[in-house]
């Protein structure tokens, strides 16, 4: 599996952001929070995926910014951890903490939600 995040592989359509907040189940690592859901598409790809930060802690677009490239960098450096299956997913991942955090801590992180998630949703071990 190639460590790329493709504009195609990125989350973008709002009925499908709706839907994941109205239905989806999470997976939190403080300070970051997985929300997803399995979907149907027509498209080949298998996880579409969003990162999102709170304005509320960061009001500064700088500093949200920045932690949102990290967690696509952290997610694209290891998203090769959820195996291909034939269920389509929708991820958004969600920072939920108050202090401006390093990439060594986000890549941790991350690793751990998708390590749970591949236990949860696939059953893999």
């Amino acid at each position: 599996m190639k460590a790329t995040f493709n504009l195609n592989e990125r989350l973008k359509s709002k009925k499908e952001i709706e839907l994941l907040f109205s239905e989806g189940k999470t997976i939190s690592k403080y300070p970051i929070r997985l929300v997803y859901t399995k979907t149907k598409r027509e498209e080949d790809i298998a996880i579409k995926t969003g990162v999102s930060v709170s304005k509320r802690y960061f009001k500064k677009a700088v500093d949200r910014n920045r932690i949102k490239r990290l967690m696509r960098e952290s997610y694209r450096k290891n998203k090769y951890i959820v195996p291909n299956t034939t269920h389509q997913f929708t991820f958004m991942f969600l920072y939920s903490g108050k202090e401006m955090a390093e990439y060594a801590l986000i890549e941790a992180k991350i690793k751990g939600i998708l390590q749970k998630f591949v236990d949860q949703e696939i059953g893999l071990k």
